[in-house]
Protein backbone atom coordinates (compact mmCIF):
# COMPACT_ATOMS: atom_id res chain seq x y z
CA UNK A 1 0.00 0.00 0.00
CA UNK A 2 0.91 3.48 -0.96
CA UNK A 3 0.50 6.45 1.25
CA UNK A 4 -0.39 9.74 -0.16
CA UNK A 5 2.75 11.59 -0.48
CA UNK A 6 1.43 14.96 0.84
CA UNK A 7 1.35 13.17 4.19
CA UNK A 8 5.68 13.03 4.26
CA UNK A 9 5.18 17.02 4.73
CA UNK A 10 3.15 16.56 7.95
CA UNK A 11 4.84 15.80 11.17
CA UNK A 12 2.69 14.09 14.13
CA UNK A 13 1.82 16.08 16.95
CA UNK A 14 5.39 16.21 19.49
CA UNK A 15 2.68 16.81 22.76
CA UNK A 16 0.16 14.71 21.83
CA UNK A 17 2.72 11.86 21.53
CA UNK A 18 4.49 13.04 24.64
CA UNK A 19 0.98 13.23 26.52
CA UNK A 20 0.00 9.61 25.08
CA UNK A 21 3.48 7.98 26.00
CA UNK A 22 3.42 9.80 29.56
CA UNK A 23 -0.12 7.76 30.11
CA UNK A 24 0.81 4.43 28.39
CA UNK A 25 4.18 4.53 31.05
CA UNK A 26 1.64 5.44 33.81
CA UNK A 27 -0.39 2.67 32.67
CA UNK A 28 2.61 0.13 33.36
CA UNK A 29 2.68 0.88 36.46
CA UNK A 30 5.68 3.56 36.51
CA UNK A 31 5.44 7.06 38.42
CA UNK A 32 4.96 9.05 36.02
CA UNK A 33 4.03 13.05 36.08
CA UNK A 34 2.74 14.85 33.02
CA UNK A 35 3.07 18.42 32.77
CA UNK A 36 2.78 17.97 28.70
CA UNK A 37 -0.73 18.39 27.84
CA UNK A 38 -2.83 22.02 27.54
CA UNK A 39 -5.88 20.55 29.10
CA UNK A 40 -7.59 22.04 32.24
CA UNK A 41 -7.29 19.18 35.50
CA UNK A 42 -10.32 21.20 36.49
CA UNK A 43 -14.38 19.72 35.14
CA UNK A 44 -16.58 21.39 32.45
CA UNK A 45 -18.63 23.81 34.91
CA UNK A 46 -21.82 22.70 35.96
CA UNK A 47 -24.65 24.72 33.60
CA UNK A 48 -22.88 23.66 30.47
CA UNK A 49 -23.05 19.76 31.31
CA UNK A 50 -26.76 20.56 32.33
CA UNK A 51 -27.40 22.25 29.11
CA UNK A 52 -25.66 19.07 26.98
CA UNK A 53 -28.09 16.84 29.62
CA UNK A 54 -31.06 19.00 28.64
CA UNK A 55 -30.83 18.95 25.01
CA UNK A 56 -30.41 15.35 25.10
CA UNK A 57 -33.66 14.52 26.83
CA UNK A 58 -35.29 17.38 24.96
CA UNK A 59 -34.05 14.79 21.74
CA UNK A 60 -31.95 17.45 20.07
CA UNK A 61 -29.85 14.11 18.54
CA UNK A 62 -30.12 15.33 14.85
CA UNK A 63 -27.98 16.82 12.14
CA UNK A 64 -27.99 20.40 12.34
CA UNK A 65 -26.44 22.91 9.91
CA UNK A 66 -23.03 22.13 8.78
CA UNK A 67 -21.95 25.84 9.95
CA UNK A 68 -23.76 25.61 13.39
CA UNK A 69 -27.19 26.24 14.73
CA UNK A 70 -28.74 29.41 14.84
CA UNK A 71 -28.91 29.91 18.73
CA UNK A 72 -25.27 28.65 19.24
CA UNK A 73 -23.96 31.62 16.51
CA UNK A 74 -25.85 34.05 18.37
CA UNK A 75 -24.13 33.43 21.54
CA UNK A 76 -21.41 33.28 19.61
CA UNK A 77 -22.32 36.96 18.16
CA UNK A 78 -23.59 38.23 21.58
CA UNK A 79 -20.14 37.44 23.04
CA UNK A 80 -17.81 39.14 21.00
CA UNK A 81 -20.20 41.97 20.89
CA UNK A 82 -20.13 42.13 24.59
CA UNK A 83 -16.11 41.56 25.20
CA UNK A 84 -15.08 43.35 22.66
CA UNK A 85 -17.46 45.51 20.86
CA UNK A 86 -17.53 43.66 17.63
CA UNK A 87 -20.29 43.69 14.94
CA UNK A 88 -21.06 40.16 12.95
CA UNK A 89 -23.79 38.86 11.99
CA UNK A 90 -25.08 35.21 11.32
CA UNK A 91 -23.33 35.00 8.04
CA UNK A 92 -20.08 35.26 9.49
CA UNK A 93 -19.91 32.65 11.83
CA UNK A 94 -18.76 29.16 11.73
CA UNK A 95 -19.01 26.48 13.93
CA UNK A 96 -16.53 23.38 13.80
CA UNK A 97 -14.83 20.62 15.58
CA UNK A 98 -12.52 22.41 17.91
CA UNK A 99 -10.05 25.95 16.38
CA UNK A 100 -7.94 22.89 15.50
CA UNK A 101 -10.44 22.33 12.89
CA UNK A 102 -11.04 25.80 12.14
CA UNK A 103 -7.57 26.49 11.43
CA UNK A 104 -7.34 23.75 9.07
CA UNK A 105 -10.69 24.83 6.88
CA UNK A 106 -9.17 28.20 6.91
CA UNK A 107 -5.71 27.53 5.76
CA UNK A 108 -7.57 24.70 3.22
CA UNK A 109 -9.91 27.28 1.63
CA UNK A 110 -7.37 30.33 1.42
CA UNK A 111 -3.89 28.92 0.78
CA UNK A 112 -2.07 28.33 -2.49
CA UNK A 113 0.65 26.31 -3.34
CA UNK A 114 3.58 28.71 -2.16
CA UNK A 115 1.30 31.33 -0.47
CA UNK A 116 3.35 32.68 2.67
CA UNK A 117 1.99 32.39 6.13
CA UNK A 118 4.39 34.77 8.81
CA UNK A 119 4.40 33.02 11.99
CA UNK A 120 6.22 34.10 15.40
CA UNK A 121 8.44 31.50 16.92
CA UNK A 122 7.62 29.83 19.23
CA UNK A 123 4.63 28.85 18.15
CA UNK A 124 1.82 25.70 18.48
CA UNK A 125 3.18 22.69 16.86
CA UNK A 126 -0.35 22.73 14.84
CA UNK A 127 0.36 25.95 12.82
CA UNK A 128 3.19 25.55 10.79
CA UNK A 129 2.25 21.77 9.93
CA UNK A 130 -1.51 22.71 8.69
CA UNK A 131 0.49 25.25 6.71
CA UNK A 132 2.33 22.88 4.83
CA UNK A 133 -0.22 20.20 3.92
CA UNK A 134 -2.03 23.22 2.72
CA UNK A 135 0.61 23.59 -0.01
CA UNK A 136 1.66 26.94 1.79
CA UNK A 137 5.03 28.27 3.57
CA UNK A 138 5.56 29.22 6.83
CA UNK A 139 7.64 31.98 7.37
CA UNK A 140 9.43 31.82 10.85
CA UNK A 141 10.40 35.19 13.00
CA UNK A 142 12.56 34.22 15.54
CA UNK A 143 11.36 36.13 18.89
CA UNK A 144 13.22 36.74 22.20
CA UNK A 145 12.89 36.43 26.01
CA UNK A 146 13.96 39.95 26.19
CA UNK A 147 11.03 41.42 24.70
CA UNK A 148 8.34 38.80 25.93
CA UNK A 149 8.41 36.24 22.83
CA UNK A 150 6.36 38.76 20.75
CA UNK A 151 7.36 40.20 17.40
CA UNK A 152 7.79 43.89 16.62
CA UNK A 153 6.34 45.97 13.88
CA UNK A 154 9.95 45.97 12.30
CA UNK A 155 10.35 42.26 11.69
CA UNK A 156 6.85 42.22 10.32
CA UNK A 157 7.78 44.65 7.90
CA UNK A 158 10.59 42.90 7.09
CA UNK A 159 9.20 39.71 6.74
CA UNK A 160 6.62 40.49 4.06
CA UNK A 161 6.75 39.67 0.60
CA UNK A 162 4.33 39.71 -2.59
CA UNK A 163 3.83 36.44 -1.36
CA UNK A 164 2.75 36.55 1.91
CA UNK A 165 -1.03 35.96 2.22
CA UNK A 166 -1.77 35.71 5.93
CA UNK A 167 -0.12 36.90 9.42
CA UNK A 168 -0.94 34.33 12.11
CA UNK A 169 -0.51 35.90 16.01
CA UNK A 170 -1.51 33.94 19.37
CA UNK A 171 -2.62 36.09 22.00
CA UNK A 172 -2.07 34.68 24.61
CA UNK A 173 0.49 32.55 23.03
CA UNK A 174 0.64 29.00 23.63
CA UNK A 175 3.49 28.10 24.64
CA UNK A 176 4.82 31.33 26.02
CA UNK A 177 1.45 33.24 27.54
CA UNK A 178 2.78 36.13 25.84
CA UNK A 179 0.09 38.55 25.36
CA UNK A 180 0.27 41.71 22.97
CA UNK A 181 -0.94 44.99 24.18
CA UNK A 182 -3.15 47.57 22.28
CA UNK A 183 -0.36 49.75 21.43
CA UNK A 184 1.81 46.49 19.94
CA UNK A 185 -0.98 45.05 17.65
CA UNK A 186 -1.27 48.95 16.86
CA UNK A 187 2.12 49.00 15.24
CA UNK A 188 1.56 45.70 13.57
CA UNK A 189 -1.90 47.40 12.38
CA UNK A 190 0.05 50.13 11.04
CA UNK A 191 2.72 47.83 8.99
CA UNK A 192 -1.09 45.85 7.58
CA UNK A 193 -2.01 48.84 5.98
CA UNK A 194 -2.15 49.18 2.47
CA UNK A 195 -1.83 45.52 2.08
CA UNK A 196 -3.79 42.62 1.38
CA UNK A 197 -2.89 40.42 3.76
CA UNK A 198 -5.37 38.76 6.40
CA UNK A 199 -4.38 38.42 9.96
CA UNK A 200 -5.35 34.74 11.83
CA UNK A 201 -6.04 35.93 15.36
CA UNK A 202 -6.08 32.37 17.67
CA UNK A 203 -7.61 33.85 20.65
CA UNK A 204 -8.59 30.98 22.41
CA UNK A 205 -6.44 31.69 26.12
CA UNK A 206 -8.11 35.28 25.96
CA UNK A 207 -10.18 34.25 28.89
CA UNK A 208 -6.78 33.26 30.97
CA UNK A 209 -5.16 36.66 31.67
CA UNK A 210 -3.02 37.54 35.34
CA UNK A 211 -1.83 40.23 37.12
CA UNK A 212 -5.15 42.55 36.31
CA UNK A 213 -3.87 42.76 32.32
CA UNK A 214 -6.00 43.46 30.01
CA UNK A 215 -6.98 41.11 26.72
CA UNK A 216 -7.27 43.38 23.42
CA UNK A 217 -8.89 41.29 20.14
CA UNK A 218 -7.11 42.05 17.39
CA UNK A 219 -9.86 42.98 15.20
CA UNK A 220 -11.03 46.05 17.97
CA UNK A 221 -7.96 47.89 16.64
CA UNK A 222 -9.37 49.93 13.75
CA UNK A 223 -11.71 49.17 11.08
CA UNK A 224 -8.92 48.63 9.04
CA UNK A 225 -7.99 45.60 11.16
CA UNK A 226 -11.44 44.40 11.88
CA UNK A 227 -11.79 43.79 7.73
CA UNK A 228 -8.88 41.94 7.39
CA UNK A 229 -8.79 39.95 10.71
CA UNK A 230 -10.23 36.36 11.00
CA UNK A 231 -10.89 35.61 14.85
CA UNK A 232 -10.11 31.92 15.87
CA UNK A 233 -11.94 30.36 19.39
CA UNK A 234 -13.02 28.08 21.27
CA UNK A 235 -14.36 27.02 24.90
CA UNK A 236 -11.52 24.13 25.39
CA UNK A 237 -9.42 26.40 28.07
CA UNK A 238 -11.22 28.54 30.01
CA UNK A 239 -14.78 26.71 30.19
CA UNK A 240 -12.49 23.47 30.37
CA UNK A 241 -14.14 21.49 27.67
CA UNK A 242 -11.36 20.28 25.75
CA UNK A 243 -13.42 16.53 24.66
CA UNK A 244 -16.60 18.60 23.51
CA UNK A 245 -14.78 19.81 20.54
CA UNK A 246 -15.90 23.39 19.97
CA UNK A 247 -14.54 25.68 17.95
CA UNK A 248 -15.69 28.98 15.90
CA UNK A 249 -14.36 31.07 13.49
CA UNK A 250 -15.88 34.57 13.17
CA UNK A 251 -14.90 37.08 9.48
CA UNK A 252 -17.19 40.24 7.97
CA UNK A 253 -15.85 38.02 4.82
CA UNK A 254 -19.00 35.86 4.08
CA UNK A 255 -17.20 34.49 0.95
CA UNK A 256 -14.77 32.93 3.05
CA UNK A 257 -17.08 31.49 5.29
CA UNK A 258 -19.38 30.39 2.75
CA UNK A 259 -16.12 28.33 1.48
CA UNK A 260 -15.61 26.72 4.66
CA UNK A 261 -18.83 25.80 4.87
CA UNK A 262 -18.92 24.01 1.48
CA UNK A 263 -15.69 22.42 2.89
CA UNK A 264 -16.65 21.13 6.14
CA UNK A 265 -20.08 20.16 4.87
CA UNK A 266 -18.07 17.55 2.49
CA UNK A 267 -15.44 16.60 5.48
CA UNK A 268 -17.58 16.61 8.84
CA UNK A 269 -20.56 18.27 8.62
CA UNK A 270 -21.80 19.46 11.67
CA UNK A 271 -20.12 19.59 15.31
CA UNK A 272 -21.87 17.28 17.76
CA UNK A 273 -25.54 18.56 18.11
CA UNK A 274 -24.99 18.46 21.89
CA UNK A 275 -21.93 19.94 22.13
CA UNK A 276 -23.42 23.38 20.69
CA UNK A 277 -26.31 23.35 23.14
CA UNK A 278 -24.01 23.23 26.23
CA UNK A 279 -21.75 25.65 24.90
CA UNK A 280 -24.65 28.14 24.76
CA UNK A 281 -24.47 29.12 28.62
CA UNK A 282 -20.93 29.18 28.26
CA UNK A 283 -20.83 31.89 25.35
CA UNK A 284 -23.64 33.78 27.06
CA UNK A 285 -21.29 34.02 30.38
CA UNK A 286 -23.61 32.15 32.53
CA UNK A 287 -20.61 29.89 33.46
CA UNK A 288 -18.00 33.24 34.15
CA UNK A 289 -17.94 32.94 37.85
CA UNK A 290 -16.60 29.07 37.77
CA UNK A 291 -14.02 30.04 34.99
CA UNK A 292 -13.46 32.88 37.39
CA UNK A 293 -12.71 30.85 39.67
CA UNK A 294 -10.14 28.76 37.65
CA UNK A 295 -8.36 31.23 36.27
CA UNK A 296 -7.32 32.67 39.84
CA UNK A 297 -6.33 28.80 40.60
CA UNK A 298 -4.23 28.94 37.54
CA UNK A 299 -2.65 32.34 38.64
CA UNK A 300 -1.68 30.94 41.82
CA UNK A 301 0.20 27.76 40.13
CA UNK A 302 1.65 30.13 38.40
CA UNK A 303 3.43 32.49 40.47
CA UNK A 304 4.51 29.22 42.64
CA UNK A 305 5.84 27.44 39.44
CA UNK A 306 7.94 30.26 38.19
CA UNK A 307 9.11 31.08 41.78
CA UNK A 308 10.20 27.55 42.27
CA UNK A 309 11.89 27.37 38.81
CA UNK A 310 13.80 30.69 38.89
CA UNK A 311 15.32 29.15 42.32
CA UNK A 312 16.93 26.42 40.37
CA UNK A 313 20.58 27.05 39.04
CA UNK A 314 20.67 26.69 35.54
CA UNK A 315 17.28 27.41 34.44
CA UNK A 316 15.16 30.39 34.40
CA UNK A 317 12.05 31.49 32.91
CA UNK A 318 9.47 34.60 32.42
CA UNK A 319 6.24 35.16 34.07
CA UNK A 320 3.50 35.23 31.68
CA UNK A 321 0.77 37.49 31.28
CA UNK A 322 -1.79 34.70 30.10
CA UNK A 323 -2.49 31.07 29.27
CA UNK A 324 -0.91 28.12 31.48
CA UNK A 325 2.61 27.20 30.47
CA UNK A 326 5.87 27.95 31.72
CA UNK A 327 8.08 28.42 28.55
CA UNK A 328 11.81 27.70 30.66
CA UNK A 329 15.18 28.50 29.38
CA UNK A 330 17.15 25.70 29.72
CA UNK A 331 20.25 26.84 27.25
CA UNK A 332 22.91 27.15 30.61
CA UNK A 333 22.30 23.22 31.26
CA UNK A 334 21.43 21.88 27.66
CA UNK A 335 21.32 22.75 24.01
CA UNK A 336 19.15 19.73 23.21
CA UNK A 337 15.55 19.98 24.30
CA UNK A 338 14.43 16.79 23.72
CA UNK A 339 17.19 14.55 24.98
CA UNK A 340 16.53 16.75 28.01
CA UNK A 341 12.77 15.99 28.17
CA UNK A 342 13.74 12.27 27.22
CA UNK A 343 16.11 11.61 30.05
CA UNK A 344 14.37 13.55 32.03
CA UNK A 345 11.20 11.11 31.89
CA UNK A 346 13.56 7.84 31.77
CA UNK A 347 15.41 9.25 34.92
CA UNK A 348 13.15 11.16 37.09
CA UNK A 349 9.23 10.00 35.47
CA UNK A 350 8.60 13.95 34.23
CA UNK A 351 7.22 14.38 30.86
CA UNK A 352 7.70 18.21 29.55
CA UNK A 353 7.55 19.03 25.77
CA UNK A 354 10.80 19.90 24.30
CA UNK A 355 10.71 23.50 22.88
CA UNK A 356 12.23 22.40 19.57
CA UNK A 357 8.53 21.39 18.63
CA UNK A 358 7.61 24.96 19.20
CA UNK A 359 10.12 25.84 16.90
CA UNK A 360 12.79 27.50 19.30
CA UNK A 361 15.36 25.51 21.05
CA UNK A 362 16.62 25.84 24.68
CA UNK A 363 13.70 25.83 26.02
CA UNK A 364 11.18 23.42 27.59
CA UNK A 365 7.10 23.77 27.82
CA UNK A 366 5.68 23.12 30.74
CA UNK A 367 1.64 23.45 31.86
CA UNK A 368 0.37 24.54 35.45
CA UNK A 369 -3.05 23.10 34.59
CA UNK A 370 -2.78 20.20 37.14
CA UNK A 371 -2.94 20.34 40.88
CA UNK A 372 -0.06 22.36 43.03
CA UNK A 373 0.87 19.29 45.20
CA UNK A 374 1.93 17.58 41.42
CA UNK A 375 3.44 20.89 40.15
CA UNK A 376 5.10 20.97 42.99
CA UNK A 377 6.93 17.57 43.11
CA UNK A 378 6.93 17.60 39.71
CA UNK A 379 9.46 20.35 39.75
CA UNK A 380 11.15 18.83 42.44
CA UNK A 381 12.42 16.16 40.34
CA UNK A 382 13.17 18.67 37.64
CA UNK A 383 15.37 20.27 40.25
CA UNK A 384 17.27 17.33 41.51
CA UNK A 385 18.30 16.21 37.57
CA UNK A 386 19.24 19.88 36.93
CA UNK A 387 21.42 19.23 40.15
CA UNK A 388 22.70 15.81 38.77
CA UNK A 389 23.70 17.38 35.16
Amino acid sequence: MKIANRMENLSPSVTMAITALARELKAQGKDILSFSAGEPDFDTPEVIKQAAIKAITEGYTKYTAVEGITQTKQAIINKLKRDHNLDYSLDNIIVSNGAKHSLFNLFQVLIEKGDEVIIPAPYWVTYPEQVKYSDGVPVIIETEDTNNFKITAEQLKNAITEKTRILLINTPSNPTGAVYTKEELEAIAEVLKGTDILVLSDEMYEKIIYDGKKFTALAQISEDMYQRTVTINGLSKAAAMTGWRFGYLASPKTELIKAMIKLQGQVTSNVNSITQYAAIPALEGEADDTMEIMRKEFEKRRNIAVKSFNEIKGLRTLNPDGAFYLFVNIKDVSNDSIKFCADLLEQKGVALVPGLAFGTEGYIRFSFATDLKTIEEGIKRIKEFVENK
